[in-house]
């Protein structure tokens, strides 16, 4: 009797997970966050269209509906990995990768500093660039960068304290 009850309880809260709405209110941010990570529209489109496809096929083993978008940011950031792993790999026996060539739009809408910035973030180590993706993009909290990254929130802090160091040394800001 008490099994089947906790059965169904499961089941319920498996049901409030709405992959959905999920993805209506956060798909252009997470392309967003895609876009910062690999570089190039297309393939942050993709990153997140497979996130979402797997999290919608998955759907059934989610068992908390608060920790679903912690679910599918991490799902996207993983995707990223994936794509930047495979583009390593191809230019590391071809031409050494450049970062995007910016579109004459973005360029005119992008000012020159934050273009700086946005090349000094691609030069970062991934997890320094994630967590300052997630911090000041995002506007994430510690515990929910944690989350997203799958560390604790002391490791978020001081990669962010790094990132942020290693950032003002590319762009010669004194600190």
């Amino acid at each position: 009797m008490e099994a089947e009850l906790l059965s169904q309880q499961q089941a319920l809260t498996r049901q409030r997970v709405d992959v959905a709405s999920i993805f209506a209110e956060h798909h252009v941010g997470l392309v967003r966050l895609a876009l910062i990570m690999v570089g190039d529209q297309a393939t942050a489109e993709d990153v997140v269209q497979d996130a979402f496809a797997r999290t919608h096929a998955g759907r059934g083993r989610l068992r908390d509906a608060d920790k679903a978008l912690a679910y599918v940011r991490s799902a996207v950031l993983n995707g990223c990995r994936s794509v930047l792993r495979r583009r390593a790999t191809v230019f590391r026996k071809a031409v050494p990768y450049e970062p995007p060539v910016w579109s004459a739009e973005s360029a005119a809408l992008l000012g020159e500093e934050r273009r700086e910035v946005l090349v000094a973030l691609r030069g970062l180590p991934r997890r320094q660039r994630e967590a300052l993706t997630l911090r000041y993009y995002f506007e994430l909290a510690d515990q929910e960068i944690a989350e997203t990254m799958g560390v604790s929130a002391s490791t978020v802090r001081s990669t962010i304290a790094r990132g942020l160091a290693a950032l003002g040394r590319v762009l010669g800001e004194n600190a």
